[in-house]
């Protein structure tokens, strides 16, 4: 499927990369963003794997690359390409056999990063994804700065490659205002025991908010709470609960054939196969898209986040906690899906 669209490749190695796709363009554009781009923990080496115009960040479990892109045609469908690979060490295993936590957003922004795609890795398996991201277009234009991450802790860890494709279709109707939120790899019990307050900002002339929101939940120790235990994801607005939901997966068995070096234990399960908080080894995690029309109208509001019931640092330092992203995106006439 990747390729079905695919009838342009523009890549151009310089410190900010220039992509045009014209209004009136019938064609197709694909953004390489980053090539098998190396992701690994080493504080001494953190440069180790990048290449200009990419730059190392977070000990080298991020690399960032700036991005030019045109305006957005409202009739153009924005599609994310995502490879995962491990690093192989070896005829028999790779250097990170186990599931990690990662993400490609956007970061320096005028306000938190926005997540365009939050997966977890497989055990040690190649995986590709693609994603509908034409939610993120008023973000996905001018100047813009995209990091990948993956929560690994062996170098070398993960190779990254990322492209946007860029489609004319007429039924994408992409947003005309879009809003960062909320970004965190860890809310926890400890530092958000009540949640967080995030004062908002909605112009007027919007006939249709949503929220798009990514949660899922995970645990220090990779045991119970809070990777495989449901919770509540409170949002409210201005005071009033507008949305109660609780991220959860009970597919994840139909994806073991992703994951070559899960491990069975001795009552005959598979660490791949558990029912988890809102994620599954080796798959992409898909946002919830909540209408907040009748509730964020144009002016002033306070958003407010909250997981119920985290569970707490324990005697050996071990607790749960929760990767959460949160943007606002407007359409100023009526969406045909809800139309419909």
């Amino acid at each position: 499927m990747r390729n079905l669209f695919f009838l342009a490749v523009i890549a151009i190695l310089l410190a900010a990369t220039t992509f045009v796709f014209a209004e009136e363009s019938a064609e197709p554009v694909m953004v390489p963003v980053f090539d098998h781009q190396v992701l690994h923990f080493n504080p001494d080496s953190t440069d180790l794997y990048v290449d200009a115009p990419v730059v190392a960040l977070d000990n080298g479990r991020e690399a960032m690359r700036p991005v030019t892109l045109s305006e957005y045609n409202k009739s153009t469908r924005i599609l994310a390409h995502l490879t995962l690979d491990p690093i192989p060490k070896d005829m028999l295993t790779v250097h990170d056999r186990w599931d990690r936590a990662g993400n490609v957003r956007l970061t320096n922004l005028d306000g938190p990063d926005v997540e365009i795609a939050r997966f977890m890795t497989s055990y040690g398996g190649h995986t590709e994804h693609t994603l509908d991201v034409t939610h993120l277009a008023p973000l996905l234009q001018g100047q813009r700065d995209l990091v990948a991450f993956v929560d690994t802790w062996v170098s070398p860890g993960w190779q990254v490659t990322f492209d946007l494709e860029f489609l004319p279709d007429t039924s994408a109707y992409a947003p005309d205002w879009a809003l960062p939120v909320y970004y965190t790899t860890g809310m926890n019990a400890q530092d958000d025991p009540d949640g967080v307050d995030i004062a908002v900002t909605i112009p007027p002339g919007l006939a249709r908010v949503a929220l798009v929101y990514i949660s899922t939940g995970h645990c220090t120790d990779g045991r119970d709470e809070d990777e495989f235990y449901a919770k509540p994801n409170v949002i409210s607005v201005d005071g009033m609960v507008v949305e109660r939901l609780h991220p959860w997966r009970e597919d994840c068995r139909d994806y073991r054939d992703r994951n070559p070096y899960t491990a069975k234990w001795t009552d005959g399960t598979w660490s791949s196969d558990y029912s988890r908080s809102g994620w599954c080894p080796g798959v992409e995690v898909e946002p919830t898209v909540i209408d907040l029309t009748g509730n964020l109208t144009a002016g002033e509001h306070t958003l407010h986040i909250e997981v119920e019931n985290m569970r707490p640092i324990d005697e050996e330092d071990h607790f749960g906690y929760w990767r959460i992203s949160a943007h606002l995106v407007g359409w100023k006439e009526y969406p045909l899906l809800w139309i419909n």
